[in-house]
């Protein structure tokens, strides 16, 4: 299959991934009315958060079902949809956890539900409270969701059940991770390379590309090998994504959609940081990083110093690193060539974010 053909097949799994999502929300809607107004809102708030994204996780999903011989296109579409409602409950809590009441510049859940409150003569106090409140509403209505869709899915009782259990890990996993991150934020030094790798893995790889991925081979009747070998490269190129993910959340331009500021005010532990760290000059400007103020000036500052230090290239390298250990994990004889040229153009388009 050419590039064209590779292009042309994405495009119908995510059309096929959006006609369920949008007969979930619809269904999900029609059964909030008898509620109140403000309930089938936060419904109308759940379904524009998982609107325009770029469905990697249904991608997996598809991809590797497609590759192993599936042909039941809705069942593997039922399936992505349930890891994009996962995807979407993750971040919605990851901004409570955060305190954000913005996402891409535009109010979160968070934020439309306490700009409503507002709007209607709540304090401030009162209105955030709200925002908050209902953003962990809506991401638990949308882990529930995740789970349905599987139920949905139309496969049968043994496969499902294989599918809940992984479905079950992606979230286990991601709150590990979660965790980790929270408590990073507060220990005042920063951790090492090898321990920030850990909490990417388990926050991010886990439900993104390893989870997806076994899910689609189970679900196309692949065999433990083959799924066990799904994972490993699910987690290699996971890695890579949160790497180059992490580069671009300071040296990202606004075409990537990433705030090159947030991150650097935030304080967040990433590898580039940890790197950085241990180099000479970081006394000058630490006094920089996490501050909730930080303007342009200081940002140039600090990136100046993650360039110096060779804390860019450093993990550049390792995002190609562990994209290539990926590759190597599909020269493996039970994998096929279609499920080869299947993933290959993931490690592509994963490194070419940072291009």
């Amino acid at each position: 299959m050419d590039a064209a053909e590779l292009a042309s097949s994405a495009a119908t799994r995510g059309a096929q991934v959006d006609a369920v999502l949008g007969r979930f929300f619809s269904l999900a809607k029609k059964r909030a009315e008898p509620h109140g107004r403000e309930y089938v809102e936060l419904w109308d708030q759940i379904e524009a958060a998982t609107t325009g994204g770029k469905r990697f996780r249904p991608r997996m999903v598809m991809a590797a079902y497609s590759a192993l011989g599936g042909r039941d296109l809705d069942a593997a579409a039922n399936v992505g949809a349930a890891f994009e409602l996962l995807h979407t409950a993750l971040i919605v809590h990851d901004d409570v956890i955060d305190g954000d009441f913005v996402r891409r510049g535009a109010p979160n859940i968070s934020g439309a539900a306490r700009d409503l409150a507002r709007s209607r003569g709540a304090s401030e106090e009162a209105a955030e409270h709200r925002g908050l409140s209902a953003a962990v509403i809506a991401g638990d209505l949308a882990l529930t969701g995740a789970f349905r869709l599987i139920e949905r899915s139309g496969a049968d009782l043994d496969t499902r059940a294989r599918l809940h259990e992984v479905m079950d890990e992606a979230l286990f996993a991601s709150a590990a991770g979660e965790l980790i991150d929270v408590d990073f934020s507060w220990v005042p030094e920063v951790p090492r390379v090898d321990d920030i790798l850990v909490m990417e893995r388990l926050k991010t790889a886990v439900y993104s590309f390893e989870c997806p991925l076994q899910a689609g081979a189970i679900l196309a009747g692949a065999g433990d090998e083959l799924v066990a070998t799904l994972a490993d490269f699910g987690r290699d190129i996971g890695t890579a994504y949160q790497l180059v993910d992490d580069v671009l959340g300071v040296f990202g331009t606004p075409e990537t959609g990433k705030s090159t500021l947030g991150d650097l005010r935030e304080g967040k532990r990433t590898v580039l940081i940890a790197y950085a760290t241990s180099a000479p000059g970081w006394s000058e400007v630490e006094h920089l990083f996490g501050d909730p103020c930080l303007d342009e000036d200081g940002a140039a500052l600090l990136r100046a110093h993650l360039e110096e230090s060779g804390a860019r290239s450093f993990a550049d390298g390792l995002a190609r690193y562990y994209a290539n250990r990926a590759l190597a994990r599909l020269v493996e004889p039970h994998v096929g060539a279609a499920l080869r040229a299947e993933l290959h153009p993931v490690a592509d388009a994963v490194l070419r974010r940072g291009r």
